[in-house]
């Protein structure tokens, strides 16, 4: 296999990139197949070559028992999606001398009894313990924050809490499935908020997709919580959503969605424009999709000081005299194309430095890709499946990345949402602005560093320490500059005595 990258900053050709050849496996679709095998010496060997003419990837295989007439076997493997698994298992089960005897889906074992249970900060071991966790003494604090409930975010678990909340219309690339089927997504969302910021996050569900009674209830739950994460909720509904739920309450609400994959998108651009030595204030940035996340890397861009931007979506390039737009979208219209130009997704390509993709699978022939500028930069970011193939696109683009786990430049959102509530938790804000937006795209940007910046390398890893820490100092200290954008406390510590 070829071991080329893609063109440094100002190359002038197209380089070709490794290409994977046959599926490629994902540990979300792994499976471990038990099964009984003859005592042949070379049972083992056949089975683990069975996995591999079938095109998976064997992780694991363990003897559970051995006796003299043969072995029983758990044979762990990855597969490409789930027919890929089922030919997998029908592989094994054609290996002569061997029988199938259960096959588990190890996605949905891990997801058995949810991925989140609830434990005590505080030791409730003796007669003292409960005394001062419950009652009697529990009431003095009630009692000293009635009084003071500018401190209820420093003596309860408001102060490090998050709600997701969902009604379940727009989760993943899954579409409508409904609050109950959202449920694994806000699990794991909550899951995200623990394992790279520490902060303890709650799946909140919502049955109902009506605006009035999903911002009602976000209000009146409100007063338990450090900050509202908003999750998977549809376009234009979620846009009226976030407005009133910002007007009504005195914490952080952000919708992920929007505000997370935008802040990931710009701190991936300005480092692309680095490698390729082009300013952002110069290039022409097309955007494929003028949903929720569009909408929110569009304004973004604009406030980071994109000077050209165009919108595409189903109705063709987003322009203000199109009589078939209404509300958000007629603004994007209107807010990025004064000219009125039309057209199609590869029209708008023409001449173009920047492809940011946030619409959907499969929307671009690969080869529209050369219609661009030299040196361009092309994000397809639609998920499950990319606007256009980020392998072939790497023919064309002097930088790709894309929401991919398994290609270089993943953009993903768990580089901004923890760190960007962390902050915003750590300062007591009681609001997110734009600024803070900014200054977390600009913090996510600096974690790489001049000596490791190249076209396969603009942002950084997930599990990069780095990343929470510097994102949510800049965060922080962006709200505390802000006037009015923090609530402060009474400095009681021991309370009344």
């Amino acid at each position: 296999m070829s071991t080329q990258t893609a063109p440094a900053a100002g190359a002038d050709e197209p380089v070709p990139t490794a290409v994977p050849r046959g599926p490629v496996t994902s540990a979300s679709y792994s499976i471990t197949v038990r099964l009984t095998a003859d005592g042949d010496p070379a049972s083992i060997g056949r089975i683990a070559t069975a996995v591999g003419e079938a095109g998976g990837a064997v992780t694991a295989i363990d003897v559970v028992d051995s006796r003299s007439d043969g072995l029983t076997v758990d044979v762990t493997c990855s597969a490409a999606d789930a027919s890929h698994s089922e030919e997998m298992v029908d592989a094994l089960g054609a290996v002569p001398g061997v029988r199938v005897r259960k096959v588990s889906d190890r996605t949905f074992l891990l997801h058995l009894g949810g991925k989140l249970e609830v434990a005590s900060k505080v030791p409730l071991k003796t007669r003292d313990d409960l005394s001062m966790a419950y009652t009697p003494g529990v009431a003095r604090v009630c009692l000293a924050l009635a009084d003071h409930p500018e401190d209820v975010r420093r003596l309860t678990i408001k102060g490090n809490t998050v709600a997701v909340v969902t009604d379940g219309s727009a989760v993943l690339g899954l579409g409508d499935i409904g609050p109950g089927a959202a449920m694994p997504v806000m699990e794991g969302k909550a899951a995200l908020f623990k394992r790279f910021a520490d902060i303890d996050a709650w799946p909140i569900a919502l049955d109902t997709q009506d605006v009035d009674e999903i911002v009602r209830t976000v209000e009146l739950i409100a007063p338990g919580f450090g900050g509202i994460n908003l999750e998977d909720i549809a376009a234009p509904r979620c846009f009226e959503i976030e407005r009133r739920l910002r007007d009504k309450l005195d914490i952080p609400v952000f919708h992920d969605d929007q505000h997370g994959t935008a802040i990931c998108a710009l701190a991936a651009l300005k480092n692309a424009l680095r490698v390729v030595d082009k300013r952002l204030a110069d290039v022409r940035i097309v955007v494929a999709g003028g949903g929720a996340a569009g909408t929110a890397i569009v304004h973004l861009l604009l406030k980071a000081g994109a000077g050209q931007v165009l919108v595409w979506d189903r109705e063709g390039i987003l322009s203000p005299d199109d009589e078939r737009l209404t509300g958000a979208k007629l603004d994007l219209a209107r807010l990025t194309n004064a000219a009125a130009v039309r057209g199609e997704l590869p029209d708008a390509l023409e001449g173009a430095d920047v492809f940011i993709g946030v619409s959907a699978g499969n929307v671009l022939a690969v080869e529209d890709l050369a219609r661009m500028a030299d040196r361009a930069v092309v994000f397809p970011m639609a998920n499950p499946t990319p606007e256009v193939d980020p392998v072939r696109a790497r023919q064309y683009a002097a930088i790709v990345a894309s929401g991919r786990s398994d290609l270089p430049n993943q953009i993903n959102n768990v580089l901004a949402f923890p760190g960007v509530f962390r902050g915003l938790l750590d300062a007591r804000a009681t609001e997110i602005t734009d600024g803070m937006l900014l200054a977390a795209a600009d913090a996510l940007a600096a974690v790489v560093r001049d000596d490791q910046l190249n076209a396969n390398y603009i942002i950084p890893s997930v599990f990069d320490h780095e990343v929470t820490t510097a994102v949510a100092a800049a965060v922080a200290d962006q709200a505390r500059h802000e006037p009015g954008a923090t609530v402060e406390v009474s400095g009681i510590e021991t309370g009344p005595v």
